[in-house]
């Protein structure tokens, strides 16, 4: 039913979904994690062919929270936040022909360039106790932490395994003083597992991953994000031979509470469940390379301690392609 489109190394096109890098555009301390949910999409768990890919993605987030609703922003504690980002990512990433633990590894690094605005309109507490009153704001356009992926696949037939480890290495233009910032501020690593099953003949795809997200100090604030967990959900129906549409969705939930002297609401453990549609085309590309594109959006159908989120996230990505099956000899004299 899908045709040659339904090769798990073709299908691994969609290396180019997880999107690693945008979780910055929302990182923040707070109960606000270092992982953007939704980060990992459809066909996440299949592998790809060995050799370079290379993806790009636009994200746009949305945040909103009341002014009934507290949260903190660097040293501020503040009330009717808005803040929206535009990120680009670029990946490249490198896939090995030689098998590690029997499994297909992949690395990659990415770099983030984008625009990120936050408007409050009731800064409760500042710094040192002080009390303001009013509203701010607060845009610039910057660039994020260089990040790092590495993962390795497994193929069954219809069933596919992964694990990965994701983190950043803090060369962004993080700045304390300032309310908008795409860097973290602090050191990260996240790791986890996920599955994918495809079945070519009806056309059928579903993958979740889920991990856990340890985070560093932010020496700046002495502040200190708990132990985060999430999990990515996708599940689309082939349409043809090059199209896929689905739903996608995520769950996640701060396990261990924030801690450190900067730590002005305490615990604050965030929880957040999100929901959206899905589509995605596979098309040929130049020689030896495959093209997908992926676009994806996600709304925060509930939340707590963290601000309501509306993402979306356009994927576009090159892979090289699985090499065509040869033809099959036909005649008397290949007859046994």
């Amino acid at each position: 039913m899908m045709g040659r489109w339904s090769q798990p190394a073709l299908a691994a096109v969609t290396f180019g979904t997880i999107a690693l890098v945008p979780a910055a555009a929302k990182a923040d301390n707070g109960g606000i994690g270092f992982w953007l949910p939704g980060t990992m999409g459809s066909l996440s768990a299949v592998p790809g062919q060995p050799g370079m890919s290379y993806t790009f993605q636009y994200i746009h987030l949305d945040a909103v929270a009341g002014g009934g609703r507290a949260l903190q922003n660097n040293a501020n504690i503040v009330a009717g936040l808005h803040a929206k980002a535009d990120v680009g990512v670029f990946l490249p990433t490198y896939t090995f022909a030689t098998p590690v633990l029997g499994g297909q590894l992949t690395i990659g690094a990415a770099t983030v360039p984008g625009n990120i605005g936050v408007d409050i309109n009731a800064t409760l507490t500042g710094p040192r106790g002080n009390t303001i009153s009013g509203s701010a704001f607060d845009n610039r356009v910057t660039w994020g932490d260089v990040y790092y992926i590495g993962t390795l696949k497994w193929n069954f037939g219809v069933n596919n395994f992964m694990t990965y480890v994701f983190g950043n290495i803090p060369t962004g233009t993080y700045d304390s003083t300032r309310l908008a910032n795409l860097s973290p501020g602090f050191v990260s690593v996240d790791t986890g597992g996920g599955y994918t099953y495809l079945n070519p003949k009806t056309g059928q795809e579903f993958s979740v991953v889920a991990g856990f997200s340890f985070n560093g100090t932010n020496t700046a604030l002495d502040y200190r994000n708990g132990i985060d967990f999430h999990a990515d959900f996708a599940a689309s129906q082939f349409i043809g031979k090059t199209v896929h549409a689905g739903l996608v969705g995520y769950v996640y939930q701060q396990v261990t509470g924030d801690s450190g002297t900067g730590a002005r609401l305490g615990d604050n453990k965030g929880t957040a469940i999100g929901i959206g549609p899905q589509i995605g085309f596979f098309f040929p590309a130049w020689q030896g390379y495959t093209g997908y594109l992926n676009l994806r959006g996600y709304v925060d159908i509930y939340t707590e301690n963290r601000p309501t989120n509306s993402t979306f996230m356009a994927t576009l990505s090159f892979t090289p392609a699985a090499p065509e099956q040869p033809a099959t000899p036909r005649g008397p004299r290949h007859l046994k």
